[in-house]
């Protein structure tokens, strides 16, 4: 295999297990910082080798093997130190293989405990230590295997930002000593929504990359899913757990439809919901019924931001075609969640529910703040909607350039083809105007 294949295929591989390979050794040393460093050695084992060997069989074993005989041998290592510093162990191997196991032993128990890693890793992640935002970074990090870039896109930060929250967030956990467990009671309750918020984040990235020349990243939307069903399972009568299980499947329906034949992105709008997952449109459907009840129980409860968002997905799931959505219940929706979780972005989907529900002109109204928020000012999708709306107006000119200024922030290739095409598409015989 070509050595740029080999490559290729080692950054797929550690895409999808760095964080069960991460959450494993830290189990094992109980130091973040430590079990990121012993996982990046796996890799570097892997740069070197695998070019020159060819791939192994299974790729995935080799690295988690790799990294756990790091792990042993560091433990082996502070032991040996540790007994020649007490000056107590006469015999430090027989000490190490009292306190060690070996590598059979250590693997069988990886293989044993491998399902709950990745989740005990994502609250020790989400400790109440560091500031919500920082959880968030070194989570995405760590469990969705995002780059600081990508973060920083999916937050509208600067790189720099995250990079600093990330290695202060390291730095604060392996100082602190904390335990590898999921938590109970009062502290799940603390860490809950920072993992919640991880858990949508991922699927998110999954959903639609925010880089790279694929529109979608299958691995990670199933992996999210996973997640939450473990979440939904662990706090069964917490409903934003629910709610956001239920938003996740909803959405995760419509993949099969959101491209054509040749790989081209297809808008909401334009699919053929024939193709949508069923199965996966009952079980959202049913979850959130679940999640509805709950919070009918709870006295004076708001609807959290999840159980909205998954309401939301449940008008467009009910829809059996696009004119039959109910529009006017979306935008009602997203004002709701405009109050329960105000962001930026939760107003740019307000807008376009509004202009469905009320014409081009008054979701404009809606977006016209939005203009002149900084943070908007890199993200892709305020100007494309910006120009769809123009568009319906008939101010071609004008929609022409809020499409290519979208393709200019686009971070994947195709969300830029597509805004490139919606641009030509309103190009006239003569030069815009």
């Amino acid at each position: 295999m070509h050595h740029a294949a080999v490559h290729q295929a080692i950054s797929a591989v550690w895409r999808q297990e760095s964080a069960r390979i991460v959450a494993t050794v830290l189990r094992r040393v109980r130091d973040l910082a430590l079990a990121e460093e012993l996982a990046q050695d796996a890799l570097i084992a892997a740069l070197e080798h695998w070019p020159r060997q060819g791939l192994p069989a299974n790729p995935a074993a080799w690295l988690m093997t790799t990294a756990q005989h790091r792990a042993l041998d560091h433990l082996r290592h502070a032991q040996m130190a540790q007994a020649r510093h007490e000056d107590i162990a006469a015999d430090r191997s027989a000490r190490g293989a009292d306190l060690v196991p070996d590598i059979a032993e250590a693997l069988d128990d990886t293989r044993e405990g491998l399902a709950d890693d990745v989740l005990r890793l994502m609250f020790v992640a989400c400790h109440p230590l560091l500031a919500p935002e920082a959880r968030v970074a070194l989570t995405l990090r760590l469990v969705g295997g995002l780059s600081t870039q990508e973060i920083a896109r999916a937050h509208l930060v600067p790189e720099a930002t995250v990079a600093q929250r990330i290695v202060r967030a390291q730095r604060t956990l392996s100082q602190a000593g904390l335990t590898f467990e999921v938590p109970r009671g009062p502290d799940r309750a603390a860490r809950l929504a920072s993992v919640l918020a991880v858990v949508y984040a991922i699927f998110n990235e999954g959903h639609n990359a925010s880089a790279g020349d694929d529109w979608m990243r299958p691995s990670l939307c199933d992996e999210a899913m996973r997640l939450a069903r473990l979440l939904a399972t662990l706090a069964p009568h917490e409903p934003e757990a629910l709610g956001l299980l239920a938003l996740l499947e909803l959405t995760a329906a419509r993949a099969p439809a959101r491209q054509d034949a040749e790989g081209r992105p297809v808008l909401l709008e334009q699919q053929d919901r024939r193709l949508w997952n069923t199965t996966l449109l009952q079980r959202g459907l049913a979850v959130l019924a679940q999640a509805q009840a709950l919070e009918d129980e709870l006295p004076e409860a708001a609807t959290g931001a999840y159980v909205l968002q998954a309401a939301i997905a449940a008008c467009h799931a009910r829809a059996a075609t696009t004119a039959a959505t109910d529009w006017p219940a979306i935008a009602a929706l997203y004002e709701r969640l405009a109050a329960a979780a105000p962001s930026p972005v939760v107003q740019l989907n307000r807008a376009v529910a509004v202009s469905r529900a009320e014409g081009p002109a008054a979701g404009l109204q809606v977006l016209a703040p939005l203009l002149h928020e900084p943070v908007m000012k890199a993200y892709p999708w305020l100007p494309a909607v910006q120009g769809d709306l123009l568009a319906q107006l008939g101010r071609c000119a004008e929609a022409r350039a809020c499409f290519e200024r979208a393709a200019e922030l686009a971070g994947n290739t195709p969300d830029r083809a597509l805004m490139q095409a919606r641009a030509a598409a309103l190009a006239g015989p003569g030069p815009a105007t």
